[in-house]
């Protein structure tokens, strides 16, 4: 009996030495596992909650976008007519707003000055000897047909008084040629305007037709726009057109004229456009370059809100949603921009339904929870 119970003793140990081994060997394999499980669940990605929005169709205006040069609308050179003279006094300088017939500058005018006071003299002269030498001829005139004088003498009296009629014209005219010269050494204005240039200054000899200032005709600006030749039939005088100078405002000017030629190299024309006064406290100035756009009519068009279109590595994307809540980053071609939205071209259909912000934290294949909400 004791031999027995000797025996199974045995097996009962080395069966519960096996139980106990395989019991250890199971939870050793299934520990690594479970260890994944629970690192795998940390890393699942929550679904992000989102609003989503479908195109809307609108009009939008159809625009031709431009770059060209500001420039003076016309600008006068405004030079001394007299020569030898030496400038005596400049009273504007650039940027000064003047009157048509405002003094700009006078050159020195003793000489004139002396000239018509000599001419005034001798005019006076003239004047006082036609008194008399017509007084002479009048007598004469009476006294021919009595006999009283011969016709010599007569005839002499009216001569005397023909002369004396022909020098005071002369002289009439010598007198308003001083005048002229006199009032040409003061330097006036031809038109209200600005002055743009000066290269006058005091002491300095004055030589016809060589420049003293430059005038920007009534202070106007004009936008010389260079159009493709293509897009020129689109451009109307009357029609409303926008620049833009660099770090200044939006001045919106209308059409004055296309150009008649296009450049032979680039074949683009000019479109000439009249800017208001208030171009220059926009920021305007002639010699700039400026953009801007021409309004030809109004086109049907997608939008979103700005905030639903991704800008990712020189390219716009939308992210679509389906009915299992996964998105799809898909590519579109944009357009216009009108206040917060944008126009979308080509790549999305009226009836999609889009992720309406947020779309910076989402990637193409994400799970997202749809929410209802005004976006």
């Amino acid at each position: 009996m004791s031999n027995w119970l000797a025996n199974n003793g045995k097996w009962v140990a080395v069966a519960a030495v096996v139980v106990a081994g395989g019991l250890w060997w199971h939870f050793k394999a299934d520990a690594p596992a479970g260890e994944a499980n629970k690192a795998a669940s940390k890393h699942v990605k929550p679904a992000l909650s989102v609003q989503v929005v479908s195109p809307l169709s609108a009009q939008w205006p159809s625009t031709l976008t431009a770059n060209g040069s500001i420039a003076a609308w016309q600008e006068a050179i405004i030079g001394a007519e007299l020569s030898g003279l030496r400038v005596a006094t400049v009273l504007v300088n650039v940027g000064d707003r003047v009157k048509r017939g405002q003094s700009l500058a006078t050159l020195q005018s003793e000489a004139m000055v002396a000239d018509a006071n000599t001419a005034r003299a001798n005019l006076a002269e003239a004047q006082a000897l036609l008194a008399e030498a017509k007084s002479n001829a009048d007598r004469s005139r009476s006294l021919r047909g009595s006999g009283a004088i011969s016709a010599q003498e007569a005839q002499r009296d009216l001569t005397a008084e023909a002369t004396a009629q022909a020098r005071m014209e002369s002289l009439k005219a010598r007198l308003a040629a001083d005048e002229l010269r006199l009032r040409q050494t003061n330097v006036v204005a031809p038109d209200d305007g600005v002055i743009s240039a000066r290269v006058a200054s005091v002491g300095s000899v004055a030589q016809p037709g060589a420049e003293l200032f430059r005038l920007i005709r009534q202070g106007r600006l004009e936008w010389r726009a260079e159009l493709p030749s293509a897009d020129l039939s689109q451009i109307k005088p009357g029609m409303p057109a926008w620049a833009t100078p660099p770090g200044g405002s939006t001045v919106q000017g209308v059409v004055r004229m296309v150009a008649p030629t296009v450049d032979a190299n680039t074949r683009n024309g000019l479109v000439y456009v009249d800017l208001p006064a208030s171009a220059v406290n926009a920021g305007a100035r002639a010699g700039m370059f400026a953009n801007g756009r021409f309004e030809t009519g109004q086109a049907t068009g997608l939008s979103l809100p700005q905030s639903a279109v991704l800008l990712r590595d020189g390219f716009s994307y939308v992210f679509t949603v389906n009915a299992q809540g996964v998105v799809s980053q898909v590519k579109v071609s944009v357009g216009r921009r009108q206040a917060d939205r944008i126009e979308i071209t080509q790549g999305l259909k009226a009836d999609t339904q889009v992720v309406a912000s947020g779309v910076g934290f989402l990637t193409d294949g994400d799970t997202v929870r749809v929410v209802k909400g005004q976006p």
